[in-house]
């Protein structure tokens, strides 16, 4: 592992955010004497943020912690355009006031991870429709757009694949690289900041912002890339059967995303507990050790230090209370999902599906077929079953770790 004179470089290393710096050294060296302000941007697409945009929130995270100011890029202004990066077809556009709705919505989850303030280390949150929506466009492409090269444009994997694969993009998207450059240097002016990071598909990106600058402004500024985070089976980070696992508590309740973590595969849990926690490196070296079925304690502690960073400490000891009852006692918990029936009955189909246990009740059918599902702790491979529901709770279990309970209406 290489070593830093800084203390936000020496962090990222250690804990495993570092794939792609553009000029190590020299960021190492402002970083060690400055307060770098260095920010990543997220898109407005929907009222909260997943946990697959964690690994940079937590980086603005140790950014703060390392003494540096986290720029929080809320894209008011790009979210109308829509990044291709990474995507097969177009998004559907938002009206402006569903973009400032969802954008209100995601600042409540920044709030529990960073401090903002007017101190020379807190965060600001800043929207880029402030700039954007005000550009002309002759002006832009004759001051922005004479720097970039559709030769250099195309052989961009986010244009690429679209191109390859002979669906649509539009013109609105291929400027979107342009306008991100532009950010850069539009924050760069406005507020100093050295620094861009992302995950390893904006490299690109950021290296036209890191070049935009540095031709129009000749300010240098750096960019970092994480890797890219897939489970130990190579699976996409933060999806699951049941959809995506929103960070925002309307979206999602407390126990199903204290779930998710308890739910790693143990090749990763000294990975995400690196990644997603607080907690001291020599404590996490000590919970990866643990073998067998003592893996468990390391999972339980990932998922009660992720839950608190992001819903809060009593959220987490509810959860962790309510997977205890269900696991240890076999009782229903209170935390679990419920499902109210106005019917004396209800089809096994339609309650693991109703519970969200299961995507789709095809799902819940090759569930049942397979010996997954249980009845108050009983198997049951009847796809046609039947659940009478009375007075008490009725719980229903989707494999050993999903859960969730019925009552009556």
């Amino acid at each position: 592992m290489t070593s830093y004179k800084s203390d936000l470089l020496n962090t990222l290393s250690a804990r495993g955010y570092i794939h792609q710096v553009t000029d190590a050294a020299a960021l190492d060296d402002l970083a060690a004497k400055q307060v770098v302000p260095g920010y990543i941007g997220f898109d407005a697409t929907a009222p909260s943020l997943h946990v697959g945009s964690m690994v940079q929130i937590m980086m603005l995270r140790r950014l703060q912690q390392a003494g540096h100011k986290p720029i929080v890029l809320m894209g008011g202004g790009t979210t109308k355009v829509g990044d291709p990066s990474g995507k097969d077809e177009s998004r559907k556009l938002l009206s402006n006031e569903d973009i400032d709705a969802n954008i209100a919505s995601i600042k409540h989850v920044f709030e529990r991870f960073l401090t903002f303030g007017d101190g020379p280390s807190d965060a600001v949150m800043v929207n880029n429709a402030d700039w954007l929506d005000a550009l002309q466009y002759v002006p832009f492409l004759r001051e922005v757009g004479r720097h970039f090269t559709i030769n250099r444009m195309l052989a961009f994997d986010s244009v690429k694949l679209r191109l390859e694969r002979e669906q649509p993009l539009t013109f609105l998207e291929f400027n979107y690289m342009i306008l991100q450059a532009y950010d850069f240097l539009e924050l760069s002016r406005r507020s100093g900041c050295r620094l861009q990071m992302g995950g390893s598909d904006q490299w690109g990106n950021i290296v036209n912002g890191i070049e935009l600058a540095r031709r129009i402004d000749s300010t240098e500024v750096f960019g970092l890339t994480t890797p890219l985070i897939t489970t130990a089976d190579g699976g996409k980070m933060g999806k699951t059967a049941a959809g995506a696992v929103w960070l925002n508590e309307d979206a999602l309740p407390s126990y199903d995303y204290w779930q998710f973590w308890r739910n790693t595969q143990d090749a990763d849990v000294g990975r995400f507990l690196r990644l997603f926690t607080d907690l001291p490196l020599v404590e996490i070296e000590k919970l990866e050790s643990l073998q067998g079925a003592e893996i468990n304690a390391a999972k339980v502690a990932l998922a009660n230090a992720a839950t608190e960073l992001c819903r809060g400490r009593e959220a987490a000891e509810a959860a962790a209370e309510t997977a205890r009852k269900t696991f240890a006692e076999g009782a229903t918990g209170d935390d679990l999902p419920t499902l109210s029936v106005s019917e004396s009955s209800i089809s096994l189909v339609d309650a693991l599906a109703g519970l969200g246990l299961v995507a789709s009740k095809g799902e819940a059918k090759r569930l049942i077929k397979g010996g997954g599902a249980r009845i108050d702790g009983i198997q049951t491979t009847d796809e046609a079953a039947r659940i009478a529901i009375g007075s008490e709770p009725v719980r229903i279990s989707a494999g050993k770790k999903l859960h969730g309970v019925l009552i009556s209406a």
